[in-house]
């Protein structure tokens, strides 16, 4: 269990118990004709067979606590980023093309104004990913959302669809030992760990500037936009690039690469953004824990042959700098960072 973020209330090994009961009861849904599933249970995306030939991938996430940041700082207008960040980059992990998105936005009391603000993120970030955002649903809830003041409390979530060649489904299934592992920068927390990320930032004050930040406001670290990777991820999948693998660096850190049936050798990890480190620091959290709360740094990976590890690197590097090798793939089922000592999965 992590140590830290369960203190500060988020117990992981409590919630994949319950992520194991949600499921447990709907893999035994029976509707009456054939399963239209083609992906395992526990990938970034679920793909139901439309045609033959033709698949459609779903993906539903929300943006988690950072709105709590959001609503106690006023500043509304990157939210609707993340959220299309987490829904889209999770689609694109099994080679999906993201189409549309439909949101769903619960309030404590209706302001036009601050909808309108929250919508300005939603078009950014669809705008960002080629979606359209053709519907979604509003939900005034005042007994139910209580705001970081009250009454402006509200959530944010959404679904995305794409669509997917099923001969070009990207499950990592072809990944084989030796593989080259490039990394793509984050740009900060992204949209995970907040609760532990806020239990130790926000008693410094929110317009509070720490030297570690480098000028940054604690604010301005929180509330960094998730980067959207769909373009470039787009561009390696149409490319003559053997994609093997993707996968989207969310919360569990490195154990979100197992989700590709791969072991993992992370020989040369990406740059530590300061926020990190501060975290770690005031948080007294172990370098183990930091590794399986946060991306560190690293918020998607490509797996590839190592012959295409040079054409890969530069195509993700045009959209998004800084993209390298970090490592390579192994048979042994762990993910691990032999600089720090560290194997996942811990639990």
């Amino acid at each position: 269990m992590s140590d830290a973020y369960a203190a500060a209330g988020v117990d992981t090994d409590q919630a994949d118990e319950g992520v194991g009961a949600l499921v447990s009861v709907l893999r035994t849904i029976e509707t009456g004709s054939p399963s239209r599933s083609v992906v395992p249970s526990g990938h970034y995306a679920s793909v139901l067979r439309v045609t033959d030939d033709l698949g459609i991938a779903i993906a539903t996430d929300g943006v988690g606590s950072k709105l709590v940041v959001a609503e106690r700082a006023d500043r509304l207008e990157t939210v609707g980023i993340d959220c299309v960040a987490m829904n889209v980059n999770d689609l694109i992990c099994v080679g999906a093309e993201p189409i549309a998105l439909v949101d769903y936005l619960a309030v404590e009391e209706v302001d036009a104004g601050r909808l309108a603000r929250i919508a300005v993120g939603l078009k950014v970030g669809a705008e960002a990913s080629g979606c359209e955002v053709p519907g979604g649903e509003l939900a005034v809830l005042p007994e139910l959302i209580k705001g970081h003041p009250s009454p402006h409390g509200f959530d944010l979530c959404a679904t995305a669809i794409g669509t997917v060649a099923i001969k070009d489904l990207v499950l990592g299934d072809r990944i084989a030992p030796g593989d080259a592992v490039i990394g793509v920068p984050s740009s900060g927390l992204h949209s995970n760990g907040y609760t532990l990320a806020r239990r130790v930032l926000e008693p410094l004050g929110l317009d509070a500037k720490p030297a570690e930040l480098q000028g940054a406001s604690v604010a301005d670290a929180l509330l960094e936009p998730t980067v959207i990777y769909v373009r470039a991820v787009l561009d390696l999948l149409r490319s003559e690039v053997d994609v093997r693998g993707l996968a989207h660096v969310t919360g569990g850190g490195l154990n979100n690469l197992l989700r590709l049936g791969a072991g993992f050798e992370i020989s040369d990890p990406l740059p530590v953004p300061p926020v990190f480190g501060l975290i770690q620091k005031l948080g007294e959290v172990s370098v183990a824990e930091m590794w399986e709360v946060f991306n560190m740094g690293c918020g998607f990976v490509a797996v590839v042959p190592e012959a295409d590890a040079d054409a890969a690197t530069a195509i993700l590097a045009a959209r998004h700098p800084g993209a390298r090798r970090i490592g390579t793939t192994t048979d042994t089922g762990t993910a691990t960072v032999p600089s720090l000592g560290l194997s996942f999965p811990v639990r």
